[in-house]
């Protein structure tokens, strides 16, 4: 068991000072726009300081806290696959040789990131990622090599936001792995300070070049209790015993067509989801066609030409799109990668702009399942 050690809130600047002697760019969450972002960050001061946020279906706000608290929020409408997966990269280019082309490859990215204030559903998406894009035969290069570089500096929940079900799919709110350095933060009207453990042999010696000491009983007895406390404030909740037999088993429950009445087909839930992995290829030329560049952007299983293929797509509606990525997402992403494609994080359900909860269509399907099937409606394997 690793030793807790305390580390104060100036802590900070020294832990950002190692952190870019030893090359790392630290990324984090900062303010801007009216909404708690991932950004590079040039201190701690970049941290949003006393401020929370209020999240509920279609519902995003900040709000200022009584105390200074630097991590007392949930997660905003960014996740880490933005560095690890850009969302638009160039692939490789192609320039003219005489009368061949001369395919130059895209050169490694060499930025190394320290990822600060990680939550553990979001560990739990670098993890279901990493399955989808090092896990087969066919890796990708650029998310390996920026994956495998990265310092991950976890934080501890102790809030939970009004859309967050972590605690149903056992993703949180503790970070128990998959990461380098792990923060609780205590602040009241008497202390501030973190509790930290390291995590991985990076972590240690990043924790060793800090000004730490050991934690006290009752200091790690509050950061457990802090913890406890935001795992029972979850938002939602949402029961997954079949549930990868009940989507499967009702493709076309009406229930799918009501909240194709709603949806928008926007994509919101697939660009802020921290495991949507989808793309698109893109090639591009200059008006001379002396020079070619070939580019993958994110893309969603929403936009009808993410599913055309010759002579049409084979999802032209809106109520099988939003099928396609609920049965997706819970369901045949357990048949393709062995586990559920949701950490939930709540995202989908904060940033859909009408307010679409998929804990709730769930709920709906499995409470008029088709007749027979008695042992899903009562939540049986």
């Amino acid at each position: 068991m690793n030793q807790k050690l305390t580390l104060p809130p100036d802590g900070l600047e020294r832990l950002f000072e190692v952190l870019k002697e030893r090359g790392f760019t630290v990324v984090g969450p900062t303010v801007r726009e009216g909404a708690i972002v991932y950004d590079r960050l040039a201190s701690p001061a970049d941290l949003p300081r006393g401020i929370t946020d209020e999240q509920d279906g279609g519902v995003y706000r900040l709000k200022p806290r009584a105390d200074g608290a630097l991590f007392g929020y949930v997660v905003g409408p960014q996740s880490w696959k933005r560095f690890l997966d850009p969302p638009v990269k160039r692939l490789w280019r192609a320039e003219r040789d005489g009368a061949d082309f001369k395919i130059v490859p895209e050169e490694p990215d060499q930025e190394t990131f320290a990822f600060l204030g990680v939550r553990s559903c979001e560990i739990h998406a670098m993890a279901i990622q990493d399955r989808v894009f090092t896990g087969g035969e066919h890796k990708d290069p650029g998310y390996e090599a920026r994956r495998r570089s990265a310092f991950i500096i976890a934080v501890q929940c102790t809030v939970a936001g009004g859309t967050c079900f972590c605690v149903s799919m056992n993703t949180g709110p503790r970070s128990e792995s998959g990461f380098d350095i792990a923060l609780t933060e205590i602040v009241d009207a008497e202390r501030h300070l973190f509790v930290v453990e390291a995590g991985s042999p990076r972590g240690r010696e990043i924790l060793a070049a800090l000004d730490t000491r050991p934690a006290e009983a009752d200091e790690m007895a509050e950061a457990e209790k802090r913890i406890a406390k935001a795992a029972a404030q979850m938002g939602r909740t949402l029961d997954t015993e079949g549930v990868h037999d009940l989507l499967m088993q009702n493709p076309e429950h009406p229930r799918w067509g009501e909240v194709a009445g709603r949806c928008l087909s926007c994509a919101n839930c697939t660009m802020v989801c921290p495991t949507c992995f989808c793309s698109t290829v893109e090639d591009v030329t200059d008006i001379s066609g002396d020079h070619a560049e070939r580019w993958q952007k994110q893309d969603s299983c929403f936009t009808m030409d993410f599913s055309y293929l010759h002579g049409g797509s084979v999802r032209a509606s809106t109520r099988s799109r939003y099928r396609q990525w609920l049965t997706h997402k819970l369901a045949t992403w357990i048949d393709q990668f062995g586990e559920s494609g949701c950490t939930g994080c709540g995202r989908c359900i904060t940033w859909c702009p009408v307010a679409i909860d998929l804990t709730e269509e769930v709920a709906a399907i499995r409470a008029n399942p088709p007749a027979g099937a008695e042992s899903i409606k009562k939540g049986k394997p």
